[in-house]
């Protein structure tokens, strides 16, 4: 049976103050009263089951989630005890799939992403889950053709492409996984045509995910077998927080991806967005004449331009005079304003803020 495991676990402090431990970017409602969370489960629901739909999420966001989806099944939320990066949680959620379904073949998305028109993954996913069909040892992943040279996403090598008759989309090789480039190489990338964002998007038989992770991390193995012994048991929740914090931080293009042998690569065209900062905010809301970015109930500019001007409260005027270049985040309780190339130092500042004591605000 086919299912979907969306990750909703990361924190997004890259939008701090919008974005806190307490409250990740993946329920903000930026997107016209939607969360992105909500528009990623909608991306879903046309191909499969609700019941087939699982979230892996840290165990602080749990209740928000389900606030969040609330048709989804209770127990489909699956609260992780401690943050271990992708590997973990992919092992977690193939783990508790291959218990009670051996065949079982998932999909992994991520929360956080913005991809439109929705029909070109779901015409890609079920091209994926065609070809993992046919064969099971393999390990699909999903690669965005880029639209510009960018320096701060992974890419994909295409190889040659496979045969795979039932399918809409080329299902390529994978020569190669490419860290984040510098602008030279970024554009060598995009001017050759055989380079893809790396989009954190995969397709696998949960058995054949598990079995790699086993071989290529052999440190995940025990924990895993102890979890999957102890779930739906009493002793579920006792196992999950003694062995998952076993479970080595690492993710899983470091841990598998890039050391496997069958991975293949399906090329996504469509227009796709990490919502991983407030610059990409421009991507995804039209801009005024001068090229402002405003997510205000309401707002007064006067002589501002190609600034990010941002707050969920409806009823607060946002006011502003000769500002250029500049984001202003304002939540009840705290409001950002940066020079809008100085965002990426937002860690840095975060890292401050809890040096003083005033960690009531991340």
């Amino acid at each position: 049976m086919s299912y979907a495991v969306i990750m909703a676990g990361g924190t997004g402090k890259r939008l701090w103050p919008l974005s806190r431990q307490k409250r990740p970017k993946q329920v903000l409602k930026l997107l016209d009263g939607q969360t992105l969370l909500g528009c990623c489960f909608e991306r879903l629901t046309p191909i499969f089951d609700i019941r087939n739909i699982i979230v892996l999420t840290n165990v602080g966001y749990a209740d928000l989630v389900r606030e969040n989806l609330s048709n989804l099944p209770f127990g489909n939320v699956i609260a992780e005890p401690t943050v271990r990066d992708t590997a973990g949680a992919i092992g977690l959620a193939a783990t508790i799939l291959a218990k009670y379904d051996p065949d079982a073949t998932m999909a992994v998305v991520t929360a956080d992403q913005l991809l439109e028109p929705a029909e070109v993954l779901q015409d890609a996913l079920r091209d994926a889950f065609e070809f993992v069909g046919q064969n099971p040892e393999a390990l699909v992943t999903f690669g965005v053709k880029p639209s510009f040279p960018s320096t701060q996403l992974g890419y994909v090598k295409c190889g040659e492409p496979r045969v795979c008759p039932k399918c809409k989309d080329a299902i390529c090789d994978v020569e190669a996984f490419k860290e984040k480039p510098d602008p030279d190489t970024a554009k060598e990338y995009v001017d050759c045509g055989r380079y893809l964002w790396n989009s954190g998007m995969f397709v696998w038989k949960a058995r054949t995910i598990l079995k790699n992770l086993e071989k290529f991390a052999p440190q995940t193995g025990e924990p895993l077998r102890r979890i999957a012994a102890a779930w739906d048991t009493s002793d579920q929740e006792g196992a999950l927080k003694e062995w998952f914090f076993k479970l080595p931080k690492i993710s899983i293009d470091y841990a598998v991806m890039e050391k496997a042998d069958q991975v293949y690569v399906i090329p996504l065209d469509c227009r796709w967005l990490d919502m991983g900062s407030f610059a990409a905010l421009a991507d995804i809301i039209e801009s005024d004449a001068n090229d402002n970015i405003v997510v205000a109930g309401s707002s007064e500019l006067l002589d501002c331009k190609d600034s990010i001007f941002i707050t969920e409260d409806k009823g607060h005027l946002i006011a502003a005079i000769g500002l250029e270049n500049i984001v202003v985040a304002h939540t009840p309780d705290a409001t950002l304003v940066c020079s809008a190339g100085q965002t990426e130092r937002l860690k840095e500042l975060l890292a401050l803020i809890e040096s003083h004591g005033r960690g009531e605000f991340l």
